[in-house]
């Protein structure tokens, strides 16, 4: 990457640091397997004046989903999953499903199956204010209850699976798209079909192969000092610390929680990460260890929406993208609303932790930052912008 690119990165970087879009960010840019750029701006601890690092260690959120993703199809491979496999046979709370339809609960139409779960498309929701929504808050009101009783919290992965199966659905499986806890039940699966727990699976499957020594469920008292702090916003425009607790996950998440979250859980640093994003890039390979089969890869970043459920997928900002396997897939660049490759894929995290990976140009992006209702925001699109210009 030229000088001029690289100042831009850097001016751009600061400047949201400047304007109090962020408290701080990372950048690491990765083409053909080597490193183009690394760049970092801002704090980790505004308080104590405390900068980013390169090994900070950030709370990846729905980054999270990809890396279960990965976890699924090393299940599908292996013959231990059918994605047409019906959740009820693994989870029997999960038979005889209610959908909310004009606020009365009816029976569903048919079983959800793992396909369903994977896409988005099983009307398993978030919490949030519709009927459904309110009894999905509820478990996991239970969860962060339980943080408050015991160090890591006493609702297990498997128990959040089994309490979701009462929870009645936003629509029928299969009708539509919506963007919910899809990935946490699949890091359930994972747990009841491998035997062991989601943590231990990933660590055996993906962490230790790829030299992912940060990456975890929670952050460990000898690491602690590398936890990048989380910020808000104010009216009135100051960054103060957010000390909530959101999806069910502790903060600060010092304890080794009984609620591992495939679908918001991990944290890590941006080397960690980039790891796991040159092996999707290469095929399912990095630096000698096969992850999963280049056909498997191909497989998970290459789905898309029918046209019925891409309806749904209407977030402002992306624009062009459609969704599959917990991930955005770039399929019309021209609608994009920043500079976009087709077949670009990847996904981001609520505090602004983000991943792209671009196969036409061999080109992998990473973003780290910690602000609260982040996403794909501002910086992200200015960064991609002046990358991929």
């Amino acid at each position: 990457m030229d000088s001029k690119k690289i100042s831009y990165l850097q001016e751009t970087m600061d400047r949201s640091v400047e304007w109090g879009e962020t408290a701080g960010s990372l950048l690491l840019v990765t083409r053909n397997g080597k490193e183009e750029c690394f760049l970092k701006s801002g704090l980790s601890d505004i308080e104590n004046g405390k900068p980013l690092e390169r090994d900070s260690i950030f709370r990846l959120y729905s980054m999270t989903k990809p890396i279960t993703a990965a976890a699924t199809m090393i299940l599908v491979e292996r013959g231990m999953i059918d994605l047409m496999d019906q959740l009820k046979y693994i989870f029997p709370s999960f038979e005889n499903m209610k959908v909310m339809e004009n606020g009365v609960p009816s029976r569903a139409s048919r079983d959800i199956n793992l396909f369903d779960t994977f896409n988005m498309t099983s009307g398993l929701s978030y919490p949030g204010g519709d009927a459904a929504g309110l009894e999905v808050g509820k478990v996991f009101d239970a969860i962060i209850n339980g943080l408050k009783e015991t160090p890591g919290g006493n609702v297990t992965t498997l128990d959040f699976a089994d309490r979701m199966g009462r929870c009645p659905l936003l629509f029928q499986p299969g009708s539509h798209w919506a963007y919910g806890t899809g990935a946490d039940i699949m890091g359930a699966v994972i747990e009841k079909i491998s035997g062991m727990t989601l943590g231990e699976f990933l660590k055996k499957e993906i962490f230790d192969p790829l030299g992912m020594t940060d990456t975890d469920f929670y952050v460990p008292d000898e690491k602690k000092d590398r936890l990048a702090n989380v910020y808000e916003s104010t009216d009135d425009g100051k960054m103060v610390i957010y000390d909530g607790e959101n999806l069910g996950i502790e903060n600060p998440p010092v304890h080794k929680p009984a609620f591992e979250s495939g679908g918001a859980g991990l944290m890590s640093t941006i080397d960690d990460y980039r790891k796991f994003a040159l092996m999707l890039l290469g095929g399912g390979e990095y630096c000698g260890k096969r992850i999963l089969s280049e056909n498997s890869v191909r497989y998970l970043t290459s789905g898309r929406l029918t046209p019925g459920q891409q309806k749904d997928y209407n977030w402002d900002g992306m624009q062009g993208f459609s969704y599959s396997h917990f991930l955005r897939i770039m399929d019309e660049p021209e609608k994009a609303v920043s500079i976009s490759r087709k077949g670009e894929y990847g996904w981001d995290g609520w505090l602004g932790c983000y991943m792209a990976n671009i196969p036409s140009d061999n080109l992998s992006i990473l973003i780290m930052t910690q602000k609260k209702d982040s996403g794909t925001f501002g910086l992200t699109r200015r960064i991609r912008n002046i990358v991929l210009s």
